[in-house]
């Protein structure tokens, strides 16, 4: 009887969180804004490497690592949980499946778009001004 009035099954794994409000909110800005920041870096001529190891127990811990400053080769390599993060890849990936080049320049755009978002958001601007 107590589960009619008290809430319910529980949806969520053990040890998982749930975040609401403000919290999920930034949360958001903050994975998506760390992705295009993370392959910002290897844009333009001056652009940098990245090194890119598999973690232990992928591919019986023998993968060989990579270099490259290829932000499309670099999403599909991380592992990522935020949902708007990898709303961030799949710009990614339909870039280059539309495109085939490109990729880098959308998710490093898109989360800069984020990042001015997040300010107005911050200020408590209205959606529509």
């Amino acid at each position: 009887m107590h589960r009619i009035f008290g809430g319910g099954a529980q949806i969520l794994q053990n040890g998982a969180s749930e975040e609401r409000g403000e919290n999920a909110r930034l949360q958001a800005f903050i994975g998506a804004i760390a992705i295009g920041d993370m392959v910002k870096s290897t844009l333009g001529p001056k652009g940098m490497d990245k090194i890119l190891q598999p973690m232990p127990g992928q591919d019986g811990g023998r993968g060989q690592a990579t270099v490259t400053n290829d932000g499309a080769t670099i999403l599909k390599a991380v592992w990522i949980d935020n949902p708007a993060a990898k709303i961030l890849v799949d710009i990614s990936k339909t870039q280059d499946q539309e495109c085939g080049d490109g990729t880098t320049s959308v998710v490093v755009l898109a989360a800069e778009l984020l990042r001015n978002a997040q300010i107005l958001v911050e200020q408590r601007m209205h959606p529509q001004v």
